[in-house]
C-alpha cells in the first residue's frame, strides 16, 4: 500500500489546526458591539431552528457529543473551511474588479520553494497523473503588466493528497512559488490533479454519513497571486466536465475559475493559459 494512503483524518486535521493557530490572522479582534450582533443572531438562528423543527433531545446529545469530537479530531479548520468559507470569501470579495477568487481551504503552506517564471513544480521522480502545462500572465486592470507578480501554487497529487499533511511524500512535493518575468508572464509545469475525498473517517465523516451526502471535491488547482500595490487573489482553477464540479461538497466552484486545457503539439501533455488581473490595494 502507498504510504500516503494511510492518512488520516485526525493527523491531517491535528496539522492544519497547528497551522492556522500559528498564523497571525488567527489573533484577529473585532468590537464587542460587532460580537454581540454576530453571535446573537447565529444563535438566534440555532433556537429558530430548533423550535420549528422540534429538535429532540437526543438530538441535541448528539450535536454536544459531535462538537466535542470535532475538536478531538482537529477538524475545525476542515469543517469551517469546506462549509462556511466560500460565503465569507463571496462576501469579502464582492467589490473586486479584477480576477474573481475563491477559497484558500485548509491545506495551504506558506514558504514554498521560489521558482524561476518557466519551472516544474517540486514533484517526485514517478509522480503519477497526466503532465500538465499551466501558464498565462499577471497584469493590473488597465492591463500593464506586473513584473515579478508572485505565483502560489500548490495541489493535491493523482490520489487526492497533499504533502505535509499525508505520510511518504516529500515536503514540498506539488508545491512552489513562481515569479514572473518583465511581462508577468510564467508557465508551470505540473500533474493534472485528480477530486479526491476529504477525509471521512473523522467527525467531519460522520456529519456527511449522518446527511446522506458526499465527501467528494472535483479536481482543482490552488493558487495565490500576488504583486506589490495590489491585492492578493487566492483562487482554486477547476477542470471543466469534470466530475463533481457541479456538485462540490465545498461549493467553491465559479464559472470563471473553469479550465478548458487541451493536448499540447507533441501530445505528450495537457496545457491551459490562465490569466490573472490584480486590483489596486
Amino acid at each position: 500500500m502507498t504510504v500516503e494512503y494511510e492518512a488520516t483524518a485526525a493527523a491531517s486535521g491535528n496539522s492544519a489546526t497547528e497551522r492556522f493557530l500559528s498564523k497571525e490572522s488567527a489573533g484577529a479582534t473585532s468590537s464587542p458591539e460587532r460580537v454581540d450582533m454576530l453571535v446573537g443572531e447565529v444563535l438566534g438562528a440555532v433556537h429558530e431552528t430548533i423550535r420549528r423543527h422540534e429538535v429532540s433531545y437526543d438530538e441535541y446529545e448528539a450535536l454536544k457529543a459531535w462538537l466535542i469530537q470535532v475538536g478531538a479530531d482537529g477538524e475545525w479548520p476542515l469543517f469551517l473551511d469546506v462549509w462556511l468559507e466560500h460565503v465569507v470569501e463571496e462576501v469579502a470579495t464582492e467589490d473586486r474588479e479584477g480576477s474573481q477568487g475563491s477559497i484558500e481551504g485548509p491545506y495551504y503552506v506558506a514558504d514554498s520553494p521560489r521558482l524561476p517564471a518557466e519551472a516544474s513544480l517540486p514533484m517526485r521522480d514517478d509522480e503519477p497523473g497526466t503532465p500538465l502545462v499551466f501558464q498565462g500572465r499577471v497584469t493590473d486592470v488597465s492591463g500593464r503588466s506586473l513584473s515579478g507578480a508572485h505565483v502560489e501554487m500548490w495541489h493535491a497529487d493523482d490520489y487526492g493528497f497533499y504533502s505535509q499533511y499525508a505520510p511518504g511524500l516529500p515536503e514540498w512535493n506539488l508545491r512552489g512559488t513562481v515569479v514572473a518575468d518583465e511581462w508577468g508572464r510564467f508557465r508551470i509545469h505540473t500533474v493534472q490533479p485528480a477530486p479526491y475525498q476529504i477525509p471521512h473517517d473523522g467527525a467531519c465523516g460522520a456529519l456527511i454519513a449522518a446527511a446522506g451526502w458526499h465527501a467528494w471535491r472535483p479536481a482543482h488547482l490552488h493558487l495565490k497571486v500576488s504583486a506589490a500595490g495590489h491585492r492578493r487573489v487566492t483562487s482554486q482553477l477547476y477542470f471543466r466536465g469534470g466530475d463533481y464540479v457541479d456538485d462540490d461538497i465545498a461549493q467553491a466552484v465559479k464559472p470563471s475559475l473553469l479550465l478548458d486545457p487541451t493536448p499540447t503539439a507533441d501530445g505528450t501533455s495537457n496545457e491551459v493559459t490562465y490569466n490573472f488581473t490584480l486590483d489596486r490595494e
